[in-house]
């Protein structure tokens, strides 16, 4: 049998290369090997504010650009999580099942509340809760994360563990799927940083960007002082760019042969061949997205019948551990 897979990404800001490479293109090019759920989490959005109109025009956008990387909504259930009450309810049983210790450790929470402590949200606290919600919901095998969320599975894993324990089986203990080259797309200008939707204008590329856009931003990026052209972690902006290089190229190419494809060459040549790679990469993507945008319905009608097929998993789920707890 298939394993399922649960994901999601936040709809808080304008997708980026990162969001691409290190998510999307994957679940895109494995959704044949699995059962699919891939979520927009829009829940988890507003654990900071946002704004009303633009949280629910990021998240039809979203959806858009789920369907136009090319997953396929008949093997795949894209579907926004609030559409779903149970995500909530169950992450109010969590709530009470979670020590206080284990989420105020929780490294993303410390990050994003270390300015403005008292001004946080309870919601910023319980966030890996919901997330835990949302994955043990639909009894995934396995989650598709980056190495910044590992944190929040084994999270998930342990309060799965312990409500097993103190309640009853109710859950499948998932595992993190952590991709390896190119799980994290690094800053443009600061490659040291993880690629952001908060970042600056030269911080990324955005997936919608027109090609005058790409070409300015990574002709503008980060290198170093050395020459040669090799992947070597110790140079963080040409490793940056030769990752996202070797992504799109075509499958099964190496990075021993795109440093024999740059012996003798200059930054300038790796970055106007990167930029041809990423516009061309793109361009479908883009495409898709503004063929989508002209019939608003049939996206709607992909969110409703992904949410319609897998709400009775979910209903399933939280009846079995709200009668766990003894609760209705």
């Amino acid at each position: 049998m298939k394993k399922r897979v649960f994901s999601g990404i936040q709809p808080s800001g304008e997708m980026h290369l990162g969001n691409y490479l290190g998510a999307i293109k994957n679940w895109v090019e494995a959704q044949h090997d699995n059962e699919n759920i891939f979520c927009i989490v829009d829940l988890h959005a507003i654990t900071v504010p946002q704004d009303p109109t633009t949280l629910h025009r990021r998240t039809r956008d979203l959806a858009k650009i789920y369907l136009a990387a090319g997953l396929d909504p008949k093997r795949t259930a894209i579907f926004v999580q609030s559409h779903i009450k149970e995500h909530t309810e169950l992450a109010w049983l969590f709530n009470c099942v979670t020590p206080l210790g284990w989420a105020s450790r929780m490294t993303q929470y410390k990050e994003k509340s270390a300015e403005k402590k008292e001004q946080s949200s309870v919601g910023l606290l319980a966030y890996p809760m919901l997330m835990a919600a949302d994955i043990l919901l639909y009894q995934a095998d396995g989650v598709p994360v980056g190495d910044d969320q590992k944190q929040h599975v084994e999270l998930t894993r342990d309060i799965a563990e312990k409500f097993n324990r103190e309640y009853a089986p109710v859950f499948k203990i998932p595992e993190p799927w952590i991709r390896g080259e190119g799980a994290r797309i690094m800053a443009l200008d600061e490659p040291t940083k993880k690629m952001s939707k908060s970042g600056g204008p030269s911080n990324a590329i955005l997936l919608l960007d027109s090609p005058e856009v790409i070409k300015s931003r990574i002709m503008k990026a980060t290198t170093d002082s050395g020459r040669d052209i090799k992947f070597e972690a110790e140079r963080p902006g040409l490793y940056n760019l030769l990752t996202i290089y070797q992504l799109f190229s075509p499958a099964g190419t190496t990075q021993e042969q795109i440093e024999a494809h740059f012996v003798g060459q200059g930054y300038g040549t790796l970055k106007k061949e990167l930029v041809e790679l990423v516009i061309e990469g793109l361009r479908p993507l883009r495409e898709n997205f503004n063929q989508l945008s002209a019939d608003p319905c049939y996206v709607e009608d992909i969110l409703k019948d992904g949410a319609d097929r897998i709400r009775p998993i979910a209903e399933t789920t939280y009846k079995a551990a709200k009668e766990a707890m003894g609760l209705g």
